[in-house]
């Protein structure tokens, strides 16, 4: 039986690497997006392309009953997800002080009210299904070690470390693993308008990773050797932390 992985965010940048490597480790792929059709368009055809089977759902992760109706309509019509990557995410920077109201929000209610507005329709019929599973959260160095300007952003990420804890002991006893990754400075378009050399500087292997870098990890813990990691947070950053 083939089984179905869902990932959002997956119409650029390292969700699309993500979709792509899922695909090719022979799952069929759900390809979240929000504003960027065009963009899942692209990713679904190469999921197609790596032989893969795909289809696409549009949603806004914030929004609470939209994710819960679009995911349970998807469920119900072709079954559940065995796995799930959580990739989609914000970032409104802005030191402390100056800090609004509505970059506080926005980022937490993307991020991490993400993380349960997606999950919550997804998990008992994962648990229903008795086939195990896997789901992988995206959080960040700035969830690890908070970064300066990013009050929100790091708050967001760490919430959904401790998330993905708490949850992966609720199911460790139905062989659903549950684990972060934690990317460093990707090459996506988050860091377009930023000095790369600079940058560079505050990595050890004095580069910023690559989409491709982080996918690789999440494709290990999606796959049958890793059915023993869960709880567990894997930081992707050249050695930063």
């Amino acid at each position: 039986m083939t089984r179905t992985v869902l990932v959002t965010g997956a119409s650029k940048g390292i969700g699309r690497a993500i979709a792509v490597r899922s695909a090719r480790q022979g799952f069929d792929v759900v390809v979240h997006y929000h504003t960027d059709a065009p963009g899942a368009e692209g990713t679904l055809a190469a999921v197609c392309a790596a032989g893969a089977r795909g289809r696409t759902l549009c949603f806004d992760i914030g929004d609470r009953e939209r994710c819960r109706s679009v995911l349970e309509h998807d469920i119900e019509a072709n079954g559940a997800y065995w796995g799930a990557v959580l990739s989609a995410g914000i970032a409104r920077d802005n030191a402390f002080p100056a800090m609004e109201d509505g970059e506080w929000d926005a980022v937490i209610g993307a991020n991490l009210d993400g993380f349960y507005n997606v999950l919550r329709p997804l998990v008992m019929p994962m648990v229903s299904a008795h086939q195990g599973g896997r789901i992988v959260a995206l959080s960040s160095v700035s969830g690890i070690v908070g970064n300066r300007g990013q009050v929100n952003y790091s708050a967001a990420k760490a919430g959904i470390i401790g998330a993905a804890k708490a949850l992966a002991v609720e199911l460790a006893r139905r062989n659903i693993t549950v684990n972060c990754v934690a990317p460093g400075i990707i090459e996506t378009q988050m860091v377009t308008d930023l000095p790369r050399d600079e940058l560079a500087r505050m990595i050890p292997m004095r580069r910023l990773g690559t989409p491709d870098d982080v996918a690789g990890v999440v494709a290990f813990l999606l796959s049958d050797e890793a059915a023993y990691v869960t709880r567990q947070v894997i930081s992707v950053n050249g050695g930063m932390v």
